[in-house]
C-alpha cells in the first residue's frame, strides 16, 4: 500500500496545478487580446503618421502656392542667371543697372558674387526677366528719350 503522505502530497499538487490552470488561463487570454490590440494600436498609428506627413507635404505646397498679399513672391537669383540674361538681350552692365534702377558696378558686383539684389531689385529683376528682346529695347529707349 502506497504511503498516505505522499499519495495526498500528489493529489494536492494535482488540485494546485488545476486551480492554477483555470486562473491563468483567463490571464493567458487577456494578455493574447491587450498584444493584438496593441499591434492593431501601432498599425494604427503608423498610417496616421504616414498620412499626417502627406498632409504637411501637400499643406506646405499649397502655403508656397498661395502667397500672402502681404509678402512679395520670392525671386530666385543666381549671378550666372543674370550674366546669361544680360547677354541674351546684349546688354551693358550700364543698361542693365538702368533697368533695375542701379549702376554698373552693383551688376558687376551681383555677376561677381559680391553682393545679392535687395528685395526691390529682385522684384525689378523679376520683372526685366518676364520681358523679351525688344521690350527691353523699347524700356531703354524710353528711359534715354
Amino acid at each position: 500500500m502506497p504511503n498516505i503522505a505522499s499519495a495526498l502530497k500528489e493529489e494536492i499538487a494535482r488540485v494546485a496545478r488545476k486551480e492554477i490552470r483555470k486562473e491563468t488561463e483567463g490571464l493567458k487570454k487577456a494578455s493574447a487580446q491587450f498584444r493584438a490590440e496593441i499591434s492593431s494600436l501601432k498599425r494604427r498609428i503608423v498610417d496616421l503618421e504616414k498620412a499626417a506627413a502627406r498632409l504637411s507635404r501637400t499643406a506646405g505646397i499649397e502655403k508656397r502656392t498661395k502667397a500672402d498679399p502681404d509678402q512679395a513672391p520670392r525671386v530666385r537669383f543666381s549671378a550666372k542667371g543674370l550674366a546669361s540674361l544680360r547677354q541674351r538681350f546684349g546688354l551693358t552692365a550700364a543698361d542693365m543697372g538702368a533697368l533695375l534702377g542701379v549702376s554698373a558696378q552693383t551688376i558687376y558686383n551681383w555677376e561677381a558674387e559680391k553682393s545679392t539684389p535687395r528685395q526691390k531689385q529682385l522684384e525689378a529683376y523679376a520683372a526685366v526677366r518676364g520681358l523679351g528682346k525688344k521690350q527691353v529695347a523699347a524700356r531703354l529707349a524710353a528711359m534715354a528719350g
